[in-house]
């Protein structure tokens, strides 16, 4: 009985927890609100964007809290990740993000091609680099070199640059919930606080549908 007593006194002080937490949580300090929505790729679910960069510290360290994380999204919730393309090797990796996604192989090799640039030190600045270390994840090495060279990818990068600038961003990881929200690691005050926002931002939107919804059963 005691245990049972513990038990349902530690929850409750988690929710207090949780629901203080997102009481302080509010746009100008944990968040941006943009001026401007940007559409998302699904409408009917709430989308999650991650702006990245394989090239970046940062990225690479979020990724054992993010990925967890996107595995536990609910259903109405759409995780997208987006390449950001400043120029140069961030352009280069881009690419191969792209192509990599465009293949149907990203999720596979991802997390092996974060390790290879940050671990393994290798550089990955051109396509027959990239393509030799491929080969060795199990991807078509031709295949890979004649999808990185498509159209269709450089039609995916001019989107991706033109995401990028209308989210206005100036680094990464950045995170956008549905096209309203931007907000990063230090803006939020770390990795997980970030996911915290993330929630915070996810439910505040399902809400606001869940009115619209509401509004427009009772106007018919």
């Amino acid at each position: 009985m005691r245990n049972l007593i513990l038990s349902a006194a530690f929850a409750t002080l988690s929710l207090l927890g949780v629901s203080a937490q997102a009481d302080s949580i509010e746009a100008g300090r944990q968040y941006v609100e943009l001026k401007q929505q940007v559409p998302v790729s699904q409408p009917d679910k709430i989308e999650v964007v991650e702006l990245f960069w394989y090239g970046c510290p940062h990225c690479y360290q979020f990724e054992p809290t993010l990925n967890p994380w996107v595995e536990k999204l609910p259903a109405d919730v759409n995780f997208v990740r987006v390449p950001a393309l400043f120029g140069g090797i961030w352009d280069v990796h881009g690419q191969l993000f792209i192509t990599l996604e465009s293949m149907g192989v990203e999720q596979r090799v991802h997390d092996a091609v974060f390790r290879a640039i940050h671990q393994e030190k290798r550089k990955l600045a051109d396509p027959q680099e990239m393509a030799e270390f491929l080969a060795g994840q199990g991807v078509d090495k031709d295949k890979f070199l004649s999808t990185f060279n498509s159209f269709a990818v450089k039609g995916q990068m001019a989107k991706a640059k033109k995401l990028a600038m209308s989210y206005q961003i100036t680094g990464v990881p950045v995170l956008v919930v549905n096209g309203k929200y931007r907000f990063d690691i230090t803006s939020s005050g770390g990795p997980q606080q970030a996911l915290q926002v993330a929630d915070f931002l996810i439910d505040k939107e399902r809400a606001a549908s869940g009115s619209a919804t509401e509004k427009a059963t009772v106007a018919n």
